[in-house]
């Protein structure tokens, strides 16, 4: 039995963090549309990596264990690369929150029930959660611990307390850092670790979506006065992934990574702050 890499989001994040990661190992591609899991399954395989794919809809926990007793017939799942997820200009409201908060709350519990001791896994935030107002400590706890079928529940995610569908993106990335946090409790029993990335603008199809929608202009302008002065590419959010899923990584969990370029900063501190 080798070792299996269970890799939920066929884009260009996820199949850059598998590439550096998933040599010699079984890579498990979950996702939705399962044609674009055949597209990064073809680019993979061309490239001598091992694949399987399999549909996934990770707002779904029955789903997302369908896809965990797939890849667990291979091996044990001892890396767990979640890239899965829907833009604001992608998505309602409501599916943001199914997909990136809720979907996100069940893998990060699911496969941390199954992960192999002493495994490895990472989940992609967002800049987002970083840049919206403090909820406070009461929030934020609530978003961390509360039961997972019960998140949804929560008077902040209530649809009348979200003011538009960003919104509703960055409450989703906010519960993520925070989910991250609680589960890294949970994962280190078996000596296994689970942390996120919060990456910038990154240029891939999700992002080009965002470019050329409502909030394109916004977008552009973010990136072009952050101090790096550029959008980033997939390979340096995998950058950041293959430090913290290798040994060089051993002593971060449950921590989340901002790879914006400075955007952040630049939001309270310089060009981009708010009026």
């Amino acid at each position: 039995m080798v070792d299996v890499v269970l890799l939920t989001g066929a884009g260009q994040i996820g199949m850059a963090i598998a590439r550096r990661i998933g040599h010699g190992k079984k890579i498990i591609v979950g996702d939705k549309n399962i044609q674009n899991a055949e597209a990064i399954s073809k680019i993979m395989t061309e490239a001598g990596f091992d694949v399987e794919i399999k549909e996934c809809d990770i707002s779904s926990r029955e789903s997302i264990n369908d896809l965990i007793n797939f890849a667990q017939e291979f091996g044990e799942i001892s890396y767990f690369i979640n890239a899965a997820g829907v833009s604001p200009s992608q998505a309602p409201i409501e599916a943001i929150l199914k997909v990136d908060l809720y979907g996100t709350a069940v893998l990060l519990e699911e496969v941390g029930k199954v992960i192999k001791e002493g495994g490895v896994g990472v989940t992609i935030s967002s800049q987002s959660g970083h840049r919206m107002k403090q909820l406070g400590a009461v929030i934020d706890e609530q978003l961390a611990t509360t039961p997972t079928e019960e998140l949804l529940d929560l008077e902040v995610l209530q649809p009348e307390n979200i003011d538009d569908t960003l919104h509703a993106y960055q409450l989703a990335k906010r519960c993520n850092v925070k989910r991250v946090m609680y589960e890294a409790c949970r994962w280190g029993e078996k000596g296994a670790r689970i942390n996120s990335i919060s990456p910038g603008i990154i240029v891939t199809p999700l992002a080009i979506d965002e470019f050329n929608g409502p909030r394109g202009d916004f977008y552009k302008n973010m990136f072009a006065n952050c101090p790096s002065g550029r959008p980033g590419t997939a390979d340096e959010v995998a950058n950041v992934a293959e430090v913290l899923m290798s040994d060089k990584g051993a002593f971060i969990t449950g921590s989340d990574i901002l790879a914006d370029g400075g955007a952040t900063a630049s939001y309270f501190y310089g060009k981009l702050r708010p009026e």
